[in-house]
């Protein structure tokens, strides 16, 4: 009932004045309250970590680490921050940010917008949250696709040391031609690159601190074969399934719906989770996934257990639930 009379409120504004306000107000209450503990439900083991329970934030919510204490207190398993890039970039021009109401949906153009990667490790460093992060790392939007490894490996140096995990994004639809990068090719170029970096920093700091990749749901299953192959190949930690989507099917004359950038809530449960099923049949449980996408209720994350997730990320859906999405979802994995 009160996130309800929060959201109306809330609905009220612009969709990313609506955001930063919310971001304003958790990184309030992450300062006045004492270090939240995540709500254990069944801990589960993933990438050499232990989670308390199955239910993360995904990216794209606290983009600069700013907030990541008042996050903490919605009762997530994790929690990861980002995208980032290894310098500030301002994003593409606004307005970026869109919500379908009736689909409960939301269309994104953001463009990596962050403050780069030394404001968000400042971030890090003086946030109380000892739980698990992850941190997700971009390319600057400027940077030749040739030159991409370069922006990959610089973030990955910055935030090694702060995260338990890194997130690596090629799957964002809203940075030109990123999504090049989930080629069989371009992508076994990049991460061999990326491993090389890892397992130098690995030395230097003395723990490993695993990879995940994130990828979209806008592929075909031979595209998601030639992923599986390549993870495995390089022996990725983990792929995170999925980013948002550029289809529109499911929203059709909408308001918004035809606006450019990826399309994330419920339209995307369906697409995502079928990715997510061909992929966990090409891994066959060698390579963990982390499910994203669509995911609005308790059931959305058991399916996407069922479906091959060993964790699942909400996002969307906690912009149109509240923090009771959490809890519902935290139970409805509790015994998966």
């Amino acid at each position: 009932m009160f996130y309800d009379l929060a959201r109306s409120f809330l609905f009220s504004f612009d969709p990313e004045t609506a955001h930063e306000a919310a971001i304003a107000v958790l990184r309030i209450a992450g300062a006045v309250l004492p270090p939240a503990r995540a709500k254990h439900s069944s801990p589960v083991e993933v990438m050499g970590l232990v989670f308390p329970n199955r239910i993360g934030l995904a990216a794209g919510l606290d983009k600069n680490g700013k907030a990541i204490d008042g996050l903490a207190w919605l009762g997530f398993g994790f929690i990861e921050i980002g995208t980032v890039t290894p310098r500030a970039q301002p994003g593409n021009p606004k307005p970026r940010l869109f919500r379908l109401p009736e689909a409960h949906a939301i269309v994104n153009r953001m463009g990596f917008n962050n403050y780069g990667v030394d404001v968000l490790a400042a971030n890090v460093r003086a946030a109380k949250y000892k739980g698990i992060l992850g941190i997700n790392i971009g390319k600057n939007i400027g940077t030749p696709m040739a030159h991409a490894a370069d922006d990959y490996i610089a973030a990955l140096e910055k935030v090694y040391g702060l995260a338990s995990y890194v997130a690596i994004n090629v799957s964002s639809p809203n940075t030109k031609n990123l999504r090049q990068l989930q080629g069989a090719s371009e992508l076994d170029e990049l991460l061999g690159k990326i491993k090389v970096a890892q397992n130098h920093l690995a030395g230097h700091h003395g723990r490993y601190v695993p990879l995940a990749l994130k990828i979209a749901p806008d592929l075909d299953f031979q595209a998601i074969a030639d992923i599986a192959d390549v993870v495995r190949r390089h022996r990725i930690d983990a792929v995170i399934a999925t980013n948002t989507t550029l289809a529109r099917d499911k929203v059709a004359g909408q308001p918004f719906a035809d606006q450019q950038g990826g399309l994330s809530g419920a339209p995307l449960l369906d697409a995502s989770t079928e990715v997510l099923r061909q992929l966990a049949q090409e891994l066959s449980g060698e390579i963990p996934i982390i499910a994203s996408g669509g995911v609005m209720d308790g059931a959305a994350a058991r399916a996407k257990i069922e479906a091959g997730a060993t964790l699942v990320q909400v996002l969307s859906g906690l912009i149109y639930r509240g923090p009771g999405l959490v809890r519902e979802c935290v139970q409805a994995t509790a015994d998966a």
